[in-house]
């Protein structure tokens, strides 16, 4: 543009290797309060007389020098008839480009110039931007899906790009991909109880990261990370912020399809359970699943396990085993019975996965939490409700964790056989077992300090109501013994020659501890 114009170059670089963002024109001692860096300053020079005259034009260039200004072009033919030696000098020493404008070219002719400039600069970085958007559209429309965008994104940026998942762990990265600082800042940000819902900017010097959450909710469902050793252009955060929303619809479309699916094999369950076999093999052909050979076994686990399981196995999502077993139980009567049983109360969502017996251990140490594994059976819908009751009881074990065995992840994993092995009370919920012997030893527990009542009660029913050893036991008479049973019948209302009573007893004994 300079040769163009007949702008010849003075003093500093020979031509304007740095940006210039505008043109300013003015005459003042000091135009620096109206300039923002980056202009090109063209003046006639009408205010750089004074006493003296070099001092003065040292002062001009510090100031322009400061400000950040691009270049200053000095107009001859009007106040001065060549640029001053002094303004030369001083340019020369600060490094500032100094342009010489002939008379006949008129500033308005160089403002125009450079605008066209910029026009053209900016719709070349706009075709830019689109020719790479386009190419990350094309990336992300192939089978890989979310890993291709990240390759592509990579290369239009010339630098590194990473995926990450919610818990901020590297899903997929490109070579040389720096994500030490990305991990320990989203680690420090869930240390304060504040997720990253918006971008964040990490800098130092020779590496420039930013980092964008995916996912249209209030919680990220997880973030995308670009790196590179010079910092990000405009249109590079154009096509960086592309790149986020076809990972962002990438990661929604695909969720919803898990989701749509997750459902389809969740109706397939309720056919099972109702008998309809064969319309549920029919429904799961589609979706390329299908049912384990009999005998198989039932998997209880958290929902969070599902992405482990459901690629090794049929899987589903219950809302609660108890309502399962309420909603398909045979008859009125029945699900009244089920619905008032005092057993485990009404249980969490669960997702439980149909498994043959012998991938049973395989599948059940792929889980990330603790596992209930039940009995075998087989296709009939009362063994298929009663084996997901027992998974589910056994995974309430297993989360108290008061399992034998370990999965990979050091969770625990309960079989229903072996925790039917360990007594009746590994069955009931330890709460309610708990508060039913609490109101059932409460006549005793709150008589005055006649605590031997309720040891006396213990030997007797340990002793199978034989007074003679029960007596021993307690190292009293066994007349002192029977005088203490007396009172405990009259105090629980009870008949102990009852088995039924003593019994029941002995469950609130045990559940208590005592």
């Amino acid at each position: 543009m300079a040769r163009r114009m007949g702008l010849r170059p003075l003093a500093g670089p020979t031509s304007l290797n740095g940006v210039v963002r505008w043109v300013a024109v003015s005459e003042l001692a000091d135009p620096t309060p109206y300039l923002e860096g980056d202009e090109l300053l063209l003046t006639t020079g009408m205010r750089l007389e004074g006493d003296q005259p070099g001092h003065v034009t040292s002062d001009y260039v510090a100031r322009l020098v400061a400000r950040g200004v691009a270049g200053l072009g000095f107009g001859v033919g009007l106040s001065h008839e060549e640029v001053p030696a002094a303004l030369v000098d001083a340019a020369e020493r600060a490094g500032l480009p100094l342009l010489e404008v002939p008379r006949e070219t008129p500033f308005i002719a160089i403002g125009k110039a450079v605008s066209e400039l910029l026009a053209a600069e900016q719709y070349d970085e706009i075709t830019r931007a689109f020719a790479a958007q386009g190419r990350l559209t094309r990336a992300a429309l192939r089978p890989e899906g979310m890993n291709v965008v990240i390759d592509r994104l990579a290369k239009e940026v010339g630098g590194w790009a990473a995926l990450l998942d919610e818990a901020g762990e590297v899903r997929h990265a490109t070579r040389g991909a720096r994500t030490e600082s990305v991990i320990a800042e989203l680690t420090r940000l869930r240390a304060g109880h504040r997720p990253a819902t918006a971008s964040l900017a990490l800098s130092r010097p020779g590496e420039h990261i930013v980092v964008q959450p995916l996912g249209g909710g209030a919680r990220p469902r997880g973030f995308f990370a670009v790196g590179a050793r010079q910092p990000f252009s405009p249109v590079t955060h154009t096509v960086i912020n592309a790149a986020g929303s076809l990972l962002t619809l990438a990661m929604e479309q695909g969720r919803a399809q898990l989701e749509a699916r997750r459902r389809a094999r969740s109706a397939v369950l309720e056919l099972l359970l109702a008998g309809a076999e064969e319309q549920a093999r029919a429904v799961l052909t589609p979706l390329g699943d299908r049912l384990p050979k009999e005998p198989l076994v039932v998997l209880a686990t958290a929902p969070g396990s599902l992405d482990a399981l459901e690629t090794r196995a049929f899987t589903a999502l219950l809302p609660g085993t108890d309502a399962v077993a309420r909603s398909h139980a045979p008859d009125a009567a029945a699900r009244s019975r089920t619905a008032a049983a005092p057993d485990r109360g009404e249980a969490g969502p669960q997702a439980v996965a149909l498994v043959s017996e012998t991938a049973a251990d395989e599948v059940a140490r792929e889980s990330d939490g603790p596992v209930g594994v039940s009995l075998p059976c087989g296709y009939d819908p009362a063994a298929l409700r009663n084996a997901i009751d027992q998974a589910g009881r056994a995974l309430e074990a297993a989360t108290r964790g008061g399992a034998p065995q370990r999965g990979r992840t050091g969770r625990y994993v309960v079989r229903f056989g072996e925790l039917a092995g360990q007594g009746l009370l590994r069955l009931l919920d330890q709460a309610t077992a708990q508060a039913f012997a609490a109101a059932v030893l409460a006549p005793l527990t709150e008589y005055g300090s006649r605590a031997d009542l309720v040891e006396s009660l213990r030997a007797y029913l340990d002793s199978n109501g034989h007074w003679d050893a029960a007596a021993q036991r307690l190292g009293v008479h066994r007349h002192t013994l029977r005088y203490r049973m007396r009172r405990v019948a009259d105090l629980l209302g009870r008949d102990l020659d009852d088995a039924g009573v003593r019994a029941e007893l002995w469950v609130a004994l045990q559940a208590a501890g005592r």
